[in-house]
């Protein structure tokens, strides 16, 4: 008798009221499902973040058998303050890098846009070629240009150098060129992203913009100084800002072709944090507030850059 209440109540409910139960029934299973993924990520990142940045403040190695000891801001007084000198060598070279890379890397993308801009026969060939860099790993990258550089038996020195390759100097050896040569394999890795992202800025600026400048005789330079290069301007800034972000975190593609060296020459920031925090001392509190640092610095060249696209967009 029971049981045949039951249906006859759930018979009377409206469809919109089953239709509610089943809603409710499915987003419980849908947090059920999200709920393991927020836990992993939380673990994963949030909780090493809010770590690391404790240890920040504190005098210790994790190879120690000992707690961490609380020092307050005195690693990055220390950092700061010149005390440790080779930390601003580290800036000056990571710097150095950023503009040099993301500059070169901005002129040659913008330039191969341009030129890929119009259609021709094998245009989409072509393009599909010179994304190949981007999409290899850096430190194979790194190897094989490490290959490429070497003045006994690799090609750079060869096209160089023709008749004498030996003649050529020591790219990686060389303190005054071994950041050249990870500038130079940077900007062929990833000036392609750069160009793919003009690319699609010049394929969205409408045609009949450029047909009023025809009709008014304009000149091709006043075409692209009032046309094309305020409509591409917000992407090129977003491209700068995923390169000059990915410049201060450079690592792999270093360690892949000189490890830092000739001494520390081509030391950045990165390699830096790697050799204090897992290499000698195993300097696990003062590493991790040099990591905060760029992180502070990363952030606030990214407001710069962001601050500078929405004047952009707004005019």
């Amino acid at each position: 008798m029971s049981h045949v209440a039951a249906q006859a109540v759930t018979n009377s409910q409206t469809p919109e009221k089953r239709e509610r139960r089943r809603q409710v029934s499915d987003q419980t299973i849908v947090r059920l499902f999200i709920m393991p993924t927020l836990i992993l990520l939380i673990v994963i990142n949030i909780f090493p973040l809010f770590y690391s940045l404790y240890l920040s403040f504190t005098d210790y190695s994790v190879i120690a058998n000992k707690p961490p000891e609380w020092v307050g801001l005195e690693n990055y007084q220390k950092i700061l303050t010149k005390e440790l000198p080779r930390y601003w060598h580290n800036f000056v070279v990571t710097g150095s890098y950023a503009l040099l890379s993301v500059g070169l890397q901005v002129v040659i993308g913008f330039s191969l846009a341009m030129l890929l801009r119009e259609k021709f026969k094998g245009s989409g060939f072509v393009t599909t070629l010179i994304l190949i860099p981007m999409m290899l790993s850096p430190v194979v990258v790194g190897l094989f240009w490490k290959l490429i550089f070497d003045p006994s038996k690799g090609i750079f020195n060869y096209f160089l150098y023709p008749g004498n390759p030996s003649a050529g100097p020591e790219w990686l050896a060389n303190p005054q060129l071994a950041l050249w040569a990870i500038v130079i394999v940077d900007v062929w890795m990833w000036s392609p992203f750069v160009m793919l992202l003009c690319l699609s800025g010049l394929s969205a600026i409408p045609d009949y913009l450029y047909e009023a400048a025809a009709i008014d005789r304009a000149s091709s330079w006043f075409q692209f100084r009032r046309i094309t290069l305020p409509q591409v301007a917000p992407l090129l800034l977003i491209a700068v800002l995923f390169r000059t972000i990915e410049a201060f975190k450079a690592f792999d593609l270093v360690m892949g072709l000189t490890g830092g060296t000739p001494g520390d020459a081509t030391e950045t920031v990165a390699v830096r944090i790697y050799r204090e925090a897992f290499l000698g001392k195993f300097n696990t509190g003062e590493s991790s507030a040099l990591a905060y640092i760029v992180l502070v610095i990363i952030i606030a060249v990214s407001n710069l850059y962001i601050r500078a696209l929405n004047r952009m967009r707004e005019d």
